[in-house]
């Protein structure tokens, strides 16, 4: 499969066309996982590495490292403003589900796109 006819499943919201192997479904799932670790760095390492080879874990790291840019570009917005610190700590539990949601999704083979993420790598 070409990666445009994928990149097509991806924006539209459907399930990728074949099935992914098992090595691109640990990779899908380290991109999600280790940005408990590492934030964007692993992510994007991720997609760095494999965006040639599998468009699968290609759009899972890239949803991945959006979603982590999108944070870190919020919270900074937000420890600007003195009520936005208070938000601080609910936006980091909703993260956290985010990820987790996305990490059992990717062990499934699906396709996850975060919500309410900016798409800085389309």
């Amino acid at each position: 499969m070409d990666s445009q006819t994928f990149q097509n499943d991806v924006s539209s919201g459907q399930q990728p066309i074949y099935k992914p192997t098992s090595d691109e479904k640990t990779m899908a799932i380290l991109a999600h996982v280790l940005t408990f670790v590492c934030s964007f760095i692993a992510p994007l390492v991720i997609y760095l590495l494999k965006k040639d080879e599998s468009p699968y874990v290609a759009s899972q790291a890239k949803e991945s490292l959006n979603f982590q840019l999108t944070l870190i570009v919020v919270v900074i917005a937000l420890l600007i403003t003195v009520i936005g610190i208070l938000l601080i700590w609910p936006l980091c539990i909703a993260g956290y589900i985010f990820v987790i949601i996305a990490t059992i999704k990717a062990s499934e083979g699906k396709l996850y796109k975060y919500p309410l993420c900016i798409r800085f790598i389309k």
